[in-house]
């Protein structure tokens, strides 16, 4: 059972990365300042470092709230196209946490190994959607092109290189993922 100091150190690790999140969204990660989250959070500077040692903790526990995040959206996909749409969702819903895991690389931060466990979670259920039977050992590729190609364009529409182009990047994407089923990369 947890205790209250407990619960406290919990609710207060959160809102350090609420206030984490919405730096990096308006500033970048670049600019990511402890200092600056901990007077928004009422303590000082050092006090943050009781919560989180350094800034590559706190980009550790955000790395792996976001791949928590889309492998629990992507979970129940039971067909590509549903694991597509819901990958689509996760990052058009949270712009900013699909940036974070997929974009620029942090300068200077390394994820730890274990983090890759959680975003395992997500490329098991593409290949659990793109194996039409147990002994398939083209799945892994299926999974993997279809991976870079939906991200691809997810990434391109985030960033916005779609803007004034005069199409929906909605229906670019649907005309991918269907591509990907006729082209036999992904199955229905």
């Amino acid at each position: 059972m947890e205790t209250s100091r407990e619960r406290y150190r919990a609710q207060v690790r959160a809102e350090i990365k609420r206030h984490a999140w919405e730096q990096l969204a308006t500033t970048g990660v670049s600019a990511l300042s402890l200092n600056a989250i901990a007077k928004r959070v009422g303590m000082s500077g050092p006090a943050l470092y009781r919560y989180f040692p350094g800034r590559d903790d706190l980009l550790t526990d955000l790395v792996r709230d976001a791949y928590r995040s889309l492998a629990d959206a992507v979970q129940a996909s039971a067909s590509v196209t549903e694991a597509a749409y819901a990958i689509r969702e996760w990052a058009l819903a949270d712009p900013q946490r699909y940036l974070f895991v997929y974009g620029t690389p942090i300068p200077g931060y390394h994820a730890p190994g274990d983090t890759t466990e959680i975003s395992d979670e997500i490329m098991a259920v593409l290949l659990r959607v793109h194996a039409t039977d147990p002994d398939d050992g083209r799945a892994l590729r299926r999974a993997v092109t279809f991976w870079t190609r939906v991200h691809g364009v997810l990434s391109l529409e985030l960033a916005g290189h779609f803007a004034g182009m005069g199409f929906d990047p909605a229906l670019l994407f649907a005309a991918e993922v269907d591509g990907l089923l006729r082209e036999g990369v992904a199955e229905s």
